[in-house]
């Protein structure tokens, strides 16, 4: 038996998006409550372009009048997770894992560095080194190098009881002009990439999002 449910939603509405994996987080979190396993779910999407900002963010860090963002046919969110303000958009895989941590005996922090693992993982299969750096979740490359420091995934969790949702933010062949509008994570002096640019040329979206799967089969067991 798979220890979590997995569903593609395709290119879908932020709202939309958010409602379904907050309905999927209502009924673990009721599950738990009455002593029941509830479902784990793996939700992969893309979003149109939209600006999301967390719990903690700084509204300064939205670097245009947000008057001007609907001008630019980007959305803008605040959110009840952690981190600041990052960008989702098309190429973008986007994923809400909504799992009871229990399952796995873990907690929140050493989630989080899953969740790293994964994608450092998947990363090395494009001989990508994917890193960690202290004090900034998420996955970088080059993080300690001066001016090269540059970001390939973003991540920030809400939870409640141990049972997660938000999730991350993995840049294949995204636009990364939307990252000027920003800054991203809160970050002034570090840069923003993807799988595209890293490896110069457009990626296969679906076998990305295959491949990441299977690498949370095998690290959430």
């Amino acid at each position: 038996m798979e220890s979590f449910i997995y569903r593609d939603l395709g290119v879908i509405d932020y709202e939309e998006a958010l409602d379904c994996q907050q309905k999927a987080f209502n009924e673990l979190l009721k599950e738990k409550a009455q002593d029941r396993k509830g479902e784990n779910c793996l939700f992969f999407c893309e979003h149109q372009p939209v600006l999301t900002i967390g719990k903690s963010g700084k509204d300064s860090n939205l670097l245009i009048p947000e008057t001007l963002l609907a001008q630019r046919g980007v959305s803008f969110y605040h959110v009840q997770r952690g981190g600041d303000i990052t960008y989702h958009g098309p190429g973008q895989i986007t994923g809400y894992p909504v799992f009871d941590l229990d399952s796995w005996q873990l907690g929140l922090k050493q989630y989080i560095e899953r969740l790293e693992e994964v994608i450092i993982r998947f990363l090395s299969l494009y001989r990508i080194k994917g890193e960690r750096l202290p004090g900034a979740t998420g996955v970088w490359i080059e993080p300690n190098t001066p001016g090269k420091a540059r970001k390939i995934c973003a991540i920030g969790v809400k939870s409640s009881r141990f049972v997660t949702m938000h999730g991350f933010a993995l840049n294949i062949n995204t636009d990364l002009n939307y990252f000027s509008l920003i800054n991203p994570c809160g970050f002034k002096d570090k840069g923003v990439t993807s799988l595209e640019k890293e490896l110069g040329e457009r990626q296969d979206f679906e076998l990305a999002k295959k491949q990441l799967c299977e690498l949370f089969r095998e690290l959430f067991p």
